[in-house]
């Protein structure tokens, strides 16, 4: 399809989805990051989850290639996961509207999994820019490969926009939670690092640029309340090995305390009943748990 498809049979092929809403003005910057890859890509998918901006007539006049799927605005989650299920190749290369790689991103990735064969999610470290200028990240924020749930528990500790994913692996984990308005990410890394390995390029291939007005995350209050819901899901699920459900039982714990001393502080009554009721629950079912093993 691109006049620059990945000609190198050595390698898999991969899919780049890039979901997208009234982003037309930081498109064509991604877009060219991807098409300027050493190791191009087969296919890319944009999948316009309702923009007015012009997006779409963008795309056909300036990247005719690209595929673009038109869909109603229902979220990233949807947004992504409509992308997954249309690609066609091994791998999902995934990345946000704003975001962009260093030319080598992708065959950096490949290579790292042929020398360390076995993994299905792979990603890397990042340079972030707000408001035009580089910015350092905190040590929280330290980018890890391996058995990484725990480091997963606190914060979303992976990137899209860094993440190269092999396809199976959204057939055995399942997608993107679209019942998530945000922190969707950090529900599907979850949900695969409490199952398999992660591979880690400890290289800044991904660059990140934050600030918009239009990002999600200053559209929603409370992150943790999101956060909250995934630890709550994956722990009922009851697939997690005996410490990762204590650590994850204690990152919850945790987070509901902070949540609830956040409204008291704010006198958010309706806050207060829902969160302390799901406080008060989840220590009676620990402390029953405790009692049973002991």
């Amino acid at each position: 399809m691109f006049g620059l498809m990945n000609e190198n049979p050595s390698f898999p092929s991969i899919s780049v989805v890039i979901p997208t809403l009234d982003r037309r003005y930081t498109l064509p910057r991604t877009l060219d990051s991807v098409l300027n890859q050493t190791l191009p890509p087969d296919e890319i998918i944009v999948v316009d989850n309702g923009s007015t901006d012009g997006t779409s007539s963008m795309l056909k006049t300036k990247y005719p290639d690209v595929i673009c799927i038109q869909e109603a605005k229902l979220g990233v989650s949807a947004a992504r996961n409509k992308g997954i299920l249309f690609a066609t190749s091994v791998w999902i290369a995934l990345l946000d509207s704003d975001d962009t790689w260093h030319p080598s991103k992708l065959e950096e990735q490949l290579k790292a999994n042929r020398n360390n064969p076995g993994h299905r999610l792979i990603h890397t470290d990042e340079h972030w820019y707000k408001r035009g200028k580089r910015v350092n990240q905190l040590m929280k924020h330290k980018k890890r490969g391996g058995y990484i749930f725990k480091d997963c528990l606190q914060l979303c500790c992976i990137s899209p926009s860094s993440a190269l994913i092999e396809k199976s692996l959204f057939q055995n984990i399942g997608q993107f939670d679209e019942d998530l308005p945000v922190c969707e990410d950090y529900d599907l890394w979850l949900r695969v690092s409490a199952q398999e390995p992660i591979l880690y390029v400890d290289q800044p291939l991904t660059i990140k640029y934050g600030g918009h007005e239009d990002q999600l995350s200053k559209k929603y209050w409370g992150m943790d309340r999101f956060r909250i819901k995934s630890l709550e899901k994956i722990l009922l699920e009851g697939h997690l090995n005996e410490v990762y459900k204590m650590a994850a039982q204690k990152i919850l714990i945790s987070k509901l305390k902070i949540l609830i001393n956040g409204a008291i502080k704010r006198n958010n009554q309706a806050v207060i009943e829902e969160y302390s009721g799901k406080l008060e629950n989840w220590e009676k079912t620990i402390n029953q748990n405790n009692r049973f093993q002991g």
